[in-house]
């Protein structure tokens, strides 16, 4: 029979417009502004205390807290809000009420119902340019990257040199130049040739001072350069890598100038994890425990991290640093304690193996490496109003994480013990494992936008949605009457089958999405435009009513597909070669495309069949 389903395809297509309008609605449910607290370690934990006290603390200034959440594992604590504008203020005040071993960073908090977050519905990711996100600026420290790198050329060159028993004295380098004294010109000469072959990053240069000859070893510009850039890149792929791990869809990373690194991360919900782990340096260093007979001014003093130890005098040289591991995974040792397993590349491996071997049974340091935030408030006069205002810098904190006997030579792959719990474990593991900063980096800027700054980019854009659907509604039905009306539902069904797909995937939702989301219904419509047609020439050319109707959706259907084909290919250069808004237009574009097909063909006949199939019409208005 002409213009009839089979039960089962009428039940399809129910199944697909009930799941559509599930995965869709969380959509309608607008985050609350928030306030999320968190610590500066993994192992440090929130109570219910801290936030009852941060509650009252922000009740007194005014700003009304809608709730106060603690999460299950004490790890993380939420307060709501019931204004946008209140966020920042309440930032500042809860990181004056406790203080630089918390991370306090705004948030967006979940309304979404519990039964429907229990089928995995969320709303949409919005862009940076809709609902927020964070904006950082990195700034790479390229003299501590240039010293870094002085500190392993000093201790690989003085390693040389002992190793072919030349006698040198220490003395105190200046910039980028390591000076080594000897006693006489015979033994200048031996360690000038000895450098010369060895190394080509050095200009050698030697000067008699005092009663001593004097080697001068300074990089060359061109080295200097080198390391400037393996820095700012090497960082740059390291924040990749972090941001990756962090799952954030459609992120920005890109470099900004010579030294600077801008991260965007729009739609994100976690955003204390986030600066927790960018900000991190988590780099190592690893050192010999100084011996009785080691000359005091070869030594440099460290705590442990682990309170109530007491410091341990280490070598000032430097085995190898957190840069040259190649992997790290977290575990447990035999006795259950967590342990972090490392891997080195070629080079470091090299000099783990020569620096243990002639080394076992000595004692040997990890040293833990991070920039810890370190805020202080001093009295400005902002619009007229003397206030407290938040001052941000970092300070540069190395402990030791382990302290153990070399029991035989190590090679490129060991472990390291000692770590406060799983939890430091793991992070430390993720963070080497995304790869080790070149340079310490800071944050140099920090923008949080919340909802407020794209309300006016929302509001636009609905609007812009809603007049587009109302003018090619009202075009469609003045054109064909009732069949009009049937585009119309179907073109309503098209949009919640799109935004649930689009919250299924986790897309990110932009200013140039909406404009596809516009175009989607354009495309809708033009697919609904052909049938109709269609079907409006076959009645034209005195073609029975349902014979009309069937020849104008089968007839119809290659064209739609060869318009829609095309388009999709566009929409997948654009998303292959575009970044940013340009891919956010190609998702919702691509999408949209699909969700046309569907809507344009299969609904809309369905509801056609159910209201004209197996009926006797004469006279058909379209």
């Amino acid at each position: 029979m002409l213009n009839k389903y089979p039960l089962w395809k009428y039940l399809l297509i129910l199944a697909v417009l009930v799941v559509g309008f599930i995965y869709s609605a969380p959509n309608l449910y607008p985050d609350d502004p928030a306030v999320q607290i968190s610590g500066t370690s993994t192992e440090l934990t929130i109570t219910q205390g801290d936030l009852d006290k941060v509650s009252k603390t922000l009740s007194g200034a005014g700003i009304t807290v809608k709730a106060a959440e603690l999460s299950a594992d004490g790890k993380r604590g939420l307060i709501r809000l019931s204004k946008a504008e209140e966020q920042l203020p309440a930032q500042d005040l809860v990181r004056k009420t406790l203080g630089d071993n918390y991370v306090v960073a705004l948030n967006l908090a979940s309304t979404t119902p519990q039964w429907l977050r229990n089928l995995g519905a969320s709303p949409m990711k919005l862009g940076l340019d809709l609902s927020g996100g964070v904006h950082f600026l990195l700034a790479v420290d390229m003299d501590k990257a240039v010293d870094a790198r002085m500190k392993v050329y000093d201790s690989e060159v003085k390693t040389l040199l002992r190793r072919e028993r030349i006698r040198y004295r220490s003395l105190p380098q200046q910039g980028n130049v390591i000076q080594l004294g000897f006693a006489d010109s015979q033994a200048l000469e031996q360690a000038a040739s000895l450098v010369r072959k060895n190394y080509t990053d050095f200009v050698v240069t030697d000067e008699a001072r005092d009663d001593m000859q004097v080697l001068r070893l300074e990089l060359s510009q061109a080295r200097l350069t080198e390391i400037r850039e393996y820095a700012i890149t090497q960082n740059l792929t390291t924040v990749r890598n972090r941001v990756n791990e962090l799952g954030v869809a459609e992120p920005l990373v890109q470099r900004q100038g010579a030294s600077r690194i801008v991260v965007e991360l729009p739609g994100v919900q976690d955003t204390a994890e986030a600066k927790r782990i960018l900000g991190k340096t988590a780099n190592l260093e690893f050192r010999l425990a100084a011996t009785a007979d080691t000359p005091r001014g070869s030594t440099e003093s460290f705590e442990f991290r682990e309170p109530g130890r007491p410091s341990v005098p280490l070598e000032r040289s430097i085995i190898i640093t957190g840069d040259q591991v190649t992997d790290a995974s977290a575990s447990f040792d035999e006795n259950g304690r967590p342990q972090v397993n490392i891997k080195l590349d070629g080079h470091g491996g090299d000099l783990m193996s020569r620096a243990t071997r002639s080394n076992v049974g000595r004692s040997m340091a990890v040293v833990f490496i991070e920039q810890k935030p370190v805020t202080r408030y001093t009295r400005q006069v902002v619009d007229g109003v003397e206030k407290d205002v938040a001052v941000q810098s970092f300070q540069e904190d190395r402990r030791i994480i382990s302290l153990a006997t070399i029991q035989s030579p190590l090679g490129n792959s060991f472990r390291i013990t000692g770590l406060d719990g799983a939890g430091e474990a793991s992070e430390l593991a993720l963070l080497l494992r995304a790869g080790g900063l070149a340079a310490p980096m800071y944050f140099a800027e920090e923008r949080t936008l919340g909802p407020s700054l794209g309300a006016d980019n929302i509001a636009k854009g609905v609007n812009a949605s809603i007049w587009g659907m109302v003018f090619v509604s009202l075009f469609i039905i003045a054109i064909y009457r009732f069949f009009g009306v049937i585009a119309t539902v179907a073109l309503a069904f098209n949009m919640v089958l799109l935004l649930g797909l689009m919250s299924v995937l986790h897309a990110t939702l932009t200013l140039p999405g909406i404009a596809g989301i516009v175009l989607t219904m354009g495309m809708a419509v033009d697919a609904n435009v052909l049938i109709f047609s269609r079907i409006r020439e076959e009645l034209a050319n005195g073609m029975p009513v349902q014979r009309a109707i069937h020849e104008g959706f089968s007839r119809a259907f290659s064209a739609i597909i060869d318009a829609n084909l095309t388009t999709l290919l566009v929409g997948a250069i654009l998303f292959a070669m575009g970044t940013g808004p340009v891919k956010g237009f190609a998702v919702t574009m691509s999408l949209g495309i699909f969700t046309s097909m569907f809507t344009a063909i299969m609904v809309t006949r369905a509801m056609v069949n159910l209201i004209f199939g197996g009926r006797n019409v004469k006279k058909l208005w379209i």
